[in-house]
């Protein structure tokens, strides 16, 4: 997930998050794919009540899946407003977009802010570096409104690029973390807390439905929870610290073998990974024990025995979610079927596990700041 920190220029606090990497798109047939969904969501019109944190003003944003390797939703920055697409990452924390000085040919693909333009734009002198799985970026801390729907955040810091490496061929022009505010690389206030101390979120939480082979009806919700998305109760999961969106992990198994965390694990809840990442021998030994071969960067295995390989199943607080090999068996463009496990590029001292968008499109996702917990339940 992490590379090596680059030595930077003197002036750059620097920093690595992760971001996803390949494309990948699921076989699972959906309620959203047989446009059941939208069914379901009339049958059952919103009321306040049905909102698991009562009394909250839900905030509901759309978001887009991009060929299932990441989900991307529309902000504004400036006065007027200039609209960007922007990944909604749990696995970071710094909000960036792209600068009118950057000249890199990744910010020629992209929307750039053209800070000229903005009435309300309120430049500093302060510089920082983010290093991603698929490349990096440097930039300076600037100041200016960001909306996001309905909720709006005046004289939000936020990051401007000036240079850009490996992004020109994503579907994204930034980023917006939604991690802990220590994780900021850029020490600036993130978006969702600074509109949580304004009073704009009455409850400290956000939420997440990633869709599974339509590219619309992802959402991300601020404020509140709709109970509408997800299948019976909400399992509340303490994270391990506050701070992060990681959580304690009992084991791993197959078929009742237990195949890895057989003395407890750790693994970030990150909505902008598109994988499930482990460590290399773990990942390796699920690997054949699917039959999956390696060619490349990938591991394959015939579409005619996806039906028959077994579910893995992470068990944390002791719930088990199983997760089916119809979601971590993936059909490339080709039409060839490859594994969604995929190793860790940072070794850590304890086994630690990274559940991405594989596993989140299964289970519907709460992130509690004000509890310091993580809600999972099946998606509709």
């Amino acid at each position: 997930m992490k590379w090596l920190v680059l030595l930077g220029l003197v002036a750059f606090t620097e920093c690595i998050v992760k971001i996803p990497v390949r494309r990948v798109k699921t076989m699972r047939k959906t309620l959203r794919g047989k446009n059941m969904l939208n069914n379901v969501l009339k049958e059952h019109a919103y009321r306040l009540s049905q909102i698991s944190f009562r009394g909250s003003n839900l905030t509901i944003h759309p978001l887009r899946n991009i060929r299932d390797i990441f989900y991307v939703g529309n902000i504004t920055i400036g006065t007027p407003p200039q609209e960007f697409q922007v990944i909604f990452d749990t696995g970071s924390s710094d909000l960036w977009v792209p600068s009118d000085y950057c000249n890199s040919s990744a910010c020629s693909t992209h929307v750039r802010f053209r800070h000229r333009q903005s009435s309300t734009f309120r430049p500093t002198n302060k510089t920082f570096r983010i290093i991603y799985g698929s490349g990096r970026m440097k930039g300076v801390v600037a100041h200016d409104t960001v909306r996001i729907g309905d909720l709006v955040s005046i004289d939000q810091p936020f990051g401007l690029s000036v240079a850009e490496y490996g992004f020109r061929d994503r579907s994204f022009d930034g980023v917006l973390g939604l991690n802990y505010p220590n994780k900021s690389c850029s020490r600036a206030i993130p978006i969702f807390d600074k509109l949580k101390n304004e009073g704009a979120i009455s409850e400290p939480v956000f939420a997440f439905y990633l869709s599974k082979d339509e590219q619309e009806g992802s959402v991300v919700m601020f404020g509140g929870v709709d109970h509408r998305y997800y299948k019976g109760e909400l399992n509340w999961i303490p994270l391990i610290q506050a701070g992060d969106w990681t959580l304690h992990v009992d084991r791993i198994t197959m078929k009742r073998e237990v195949i890895a965390c057989s003395n407890g694990c750790t693994a970030l809840v990150d909505t902008g990974a598109s994988h499930i990442q482990g460590p290399g021998r773990l990942v390796d030994n699920i690997q054949k024990l699917i039959g999956a071969k390696r060619c490349g960067f990938k591991h394959y295995v015939s579409c005619s025995v996806v039906n028959t390989l077994p579910s893995i199943i992470f068990t944390i607080s002791g719930i088990n979610y199983p997760v089916p090999a119809r979601a971590y068996i993936l059909k490339d463009s080709l039409g060839y079927c490859h594994t969604a496990f995929k190793e860790k590029r940072v070794t850590t001292s304890t086994e630690s596990w990274v559940l991405g968008d594989v596993f989140l499109r299964l289970y519907f996702s709460v992130f509690d700041r004000g509890n310091d917990r993580i809600g999972l339940a099946p998606a509709v």
